[in-house]
């Protein structure tokens, strides 16, 4: 989820920041962001609604937020 790592530099929010906010560790946050694993839906649906996204734009399916 390249789109991840951008959004997040993009609000200035760290790793950590970002993790303890998901509920979930620093190193499966940078297993998502390397495409090294897949967040499940219900964090996906977390994700986008964090960065104000859709869910296609996260997941690089469409261009528009």
């Amino acid at each position: 989820m390249d789109r991840l790592r951008k959004l997040r530099k993009e609000h200035n929010v760290t790793q950590q920041e970002l993790a303890d906010d998901m509920l979930v560790t620093t190193r499966t946050l940078a297993r998502y962001e390397s495409g090294e694993r897949e967040p499940r839906l219900p964090i996906v649906f977390d994700l986008a609604d964090y960065f104000n996204v859709s869910i296609d734009y996260l997941v690089g399916r469409s261009d528009v937020r």
